[in-house]
């Protein structure tokens, strides 16, 4: 990851094709020490080829996959108020009961 914020911090101040000395460069400023393998195979991979093309590629693909939290915002606003309240009513009757369940051990934590 590192490798890679580096190469696109090198594009946007100008360098439209940054080699592995550039990205090694500018890790050193910082004092991170760069992975020779990582890095090698990065700049292989993105040789030749636009990054913002490929952000947009990328970003097309993540669109298309599920998220959990657009499912469950489907239902009517509201009929869902009372269920939420009463939800909210039993998380903290059992977060009360958690409670006293603790301070049955019979000592405490600063005792």
């Amino acid at each position: 990851m590192r490798h890679l914020a580096a190469y696109l911090l090198l594009q946007v101040g100008g360098n439209a094709s940054p080699s592995a000395a550039d990205v090694k460069k500018v890790l050193s400023a910082v004092g991170i020490d760069s992975d020779e393998e990582r890095l090698s195979k990065l700049i292989s991979e993105l040789e030749g080829k636009d990054v913002n093309a490929l952000i947009a590629e990328g970003s097309a693909k993540l669109a298309s996959v599920p998220s959990g939290g657009a499912v469950a915002s489907s239902g009517g606003g509201a009929g869902g108020a009372p269920a939420a309240a009463a939800e909210e009513k039993k998380e903290e009757e059992k977060k009360e009961e958690k409670e006293e369940s603790d301070d049955d051990m019979g000592f405490g934590l600063f005792d």
